[in-house]
């Protein structure tokens, strides 16, 4: 038995007794939701994985994943956006929310179990990092008056926490892990997503302008190469 409590908010009543059935099948425990209003009124905490649509209600799933990524109880919950809206510019929006993948309709049932088992295997491997103690050489990077504490999840920049979603945490942990070394899109999408999830590259040019913004003084030393990608240079 796998054991991990999904949460599953879709508009659409079929469908979401549909992902139920198989996700059951599959050994996970379901709990469905038809809008959000509904699933904001539940206790979140308790399970691994929101299955999450988009166009619902007075309430949306983009303004759903804001709130959960807003509440630090609930901001580490994984979430998989499930929606027709499939424009590039709409899957770039919902993986900048901290959306941990997109999957657009119509999909089928076997693509969607395979992508809860990628997303829950890795957050299973995050919690596992997270065990560490902060005390341990592994844990941090700091450059000048920036840190990274992986076992926090955390970073400060001159002493100031500045939130980081997963994906740009990730990312900048992979460049002051590699000073010097320029990586390309591809790479970053290698790295940063698996391999089986279809992402845009304009997704990583999002992140990097983002962190850029969000790391002071030391966004300058995030270079680009134009032709190659992104680095860190002292």
């Amino acid at each position: 038995m796998i054991n991990k409590k999904i949460l599953v908010v879709d508009d659409e009543t079929t469908l979401c007794d549909t992902l139920r059935f198989n996700l059951e099948l599959e050994g996970y425990e379901v709990d469905t939701a038809y809008s959000a209003e509904e699933a904001l009124a539940m206790d979140l905490s308790v399970y691994a994985l929101v299955l999450l649509d988009v166009m619902m209600g007075e309430i949306s799933g983009w303004q759903m994943a804001r709130i959960m990524k807003g509440n630090p109880r609930l901001a580490g919950i994984p979430i998989i956006f499930c929606t027709a809206k499939d424009s590039e510019d709409d899957m770039v929006a919902g993986l900048d929310l901290g959306a941990d993948d997109y999957i657009s309709k119509p999909y089928s049932i076997r693509n969607v179990v395979a992508r809860v088992r990628s997303v829950l295997r890795r957050a299973s491997s995050g919690a596992s990092v997270q065990q560490a103690g902060p005390g341990d050489d592994n844990c941090l990077i700091t450059y000048e008056g920036l840190t990274l504490n992986s076992a926090l999840k955390r970073c400060t920049v001159d002493g100031t926490e500045v939130r980081l979603p997963r994906k740009e945490f990730e990312m900048l942990w992979l460049m002051l892990s590699h000073r010097g070394k320029i990586f390309s899109r591809e790479e970053f999408l290698k790295k940063i997503w698996p391999e089986e999830i279809v992402v845009v590259e304009r997704v990583v040019d999002v992140n990097i302008t983002r962190l850029r913004s969000k790391l002071g003084q030391y966004g300058r030393m995030i270079v680009t190469r134009s032709g190659y990608g992104y680095g860190w240079q002292d």
